[in-house]
Formats: C-alpha cells, structure tokens, sequence
C-alpha cells in the first residue's frame, strides 16, 4: 500500500482522510461508549484496565499521560493514584469523546490533579521527557501512522517510564478466534444498532481489530521506536494483550 493511502477498516482510503473517518465514529457514539464497552466485553474490559494499572507501577507525585483515553475509565484511577502532588493528562483527539470524560470524572468530583487536552498521538504537544507512564487503551489501532505515533510517545516520556499499550488482538486458540470472528461481525453491529442506533460505527470497529499488528508485530513496532525491554501478556486467549515498554 503507498505511503499516502491506509486502512478504515477494511476500506482503503486516503491517509489524510482516517483521522476524520475515525472521528466520525466516536463522535457517534461518544455517548454510549461506556454502556457499549459493558455489553460487547460482557464486563471483562474492566477486568484488562485493572491489570493495566496494576502494571503501571504508578506512585503518588508522578506525571501520568492517559492517551486516546475517552470517557476517563483509567484516568480517574490515576488521579487516585498519584494524588495531590501528581498530575494525569487525560487526551483524546476526539472532542466529543474529550467532554463526555470531563463531564464524567468531574461529576465524580475528580478535580484539581487532571488536565484535559484535545491531542493526536502522532504529535503531542508535550515538551521531551515529560511523563513517567503513559498508556495508551484500545485506541492505537484507530491511529493512522501507528510508527510515528509511538515513536511520539517515546520522545514525550521520561528516562525510565514505561508506555502501556492495552488493545485487542490476535487471539491464539483457533476455535477461540472463529467464535471471536463469528460475535465480532454479527452481534457487535447489532448492539450497536440497538443501544446506539449505530450498527455501521461498531461494524469497523470490529474490522478495525482484525487490521491492527499482531502481538509479535506490535513489539517489533515498539522496539524500532526505540523502547526497550519490550514484553506483551494476552489475556482472554489473545483477545486482548498487554504490550510494555521503557525508555532508556
């Protein structure tokens, strides 16, 4: 494929043209993305979030960049984390997406220690080695140049922090992986039908799944954007992994 055409989905389209495709699909369904997320995991994405922040080593007092971070599930259990002396930059490139976790952690009463900053991950406009952890969850393959973005990540992260990439996968069991296909390209888009009256949106979410890396592919992306100790851990039979990387 040439450098100025890419994937939405399975559709080719122009590489200028994804980030406005994408932003269409989130704008749609901004609003239920939280109850869709309940209902397409059956509740176990709650499950992958906790183990992220678990690995996330974070301590009171540190930076923490929550990027493609929507609705601010992991953002609001950062801002506990690193407390009154820390700091947790929740960023979206999509606005919708943006207000609707504002409004949410701030109804929660999650003030005084977040920030939140309309972004793309191909080009934070953060200073160098200014974040101790960055994650990154089930947003990397909605990306466009997918290298450029991590290479972005790792000029914005300190010496030492780590970026925590939580996205879906390639799962590792055949039978798992027909059954996955199976929900995947016909309840999803029916879900999304019925709960956001949106069954297109959630049809490239589904594609947009099967076109990102594979786990191996997705380190090797890493270790060229210059992370080191790279490492991933599947959960739900590769449905789902949890890449890690430091920089030096």
């Amino acid at each position: 494929m040439s450098e100025d055409k890419t994937h939405f989905g399975y559709k080719t389209v122009d590489a200028e043209s994804k980030s406005d495709l994408v932003g269409e699909v989130f704008h749609s369904v901004a609003e239920k993305y939280d109850v869709m997320n309940d209902l397409m995991s059956f509740g176990v994405h709650r499950i992958w979030k906790r183990y992220t922040i678990e690995q996330s080593a974070v301590r009171p007092g540190q930076h923490v960049l929550d990027l493609a971070g929507g609705t601010g599930d992991l953002a609001a259990k950062f801002s506990r984390r690193v407390g009154s002396a820390g700091r947790v930059v929740l960023a979206d490139i999509n606005a919708s997406m943006l207000n609707v976790g504002r409004e949410r952690l701030t109804n929660k009463g999650i003030v005084g220690n977040i920030e939140y900053t309309l972004a793309d991950a191909e080009q934070l406009p953060f200073n160098n080695d200014t974040f101790d952890c960055i994650t990154i969850a089930f947003g990397l393959r909605n990306v466009t140049d997918k290298d450029r973005a991590l290479e972005s990540m790792h000029r914005v992260l300190k010496p030492g922090g780590r970026l925590l990439v939580l996205e879906f996968s390639k799962p590792v069991l055949p039978l798992l992986s027909k059954a996955y296909d199976a929900y995947s390209f016909s309840a999803l888009p029916f879900m999304g039908k019925l709960v956001a009256n949106d069954a297109e949106s959630y049809r490239y979410l589904a594609e947009s799944i099967r076109m990102h890396p594979d786990q191996e592919t997705l380190k090797a992306m890493m270790d060229s954007a210059g992370f080191f100790k790279t490492s991933y851990h599947n959960m739900t039979g590769g449905v789902v992994a949890l890449h890690k990387g430091f920089k030096v």
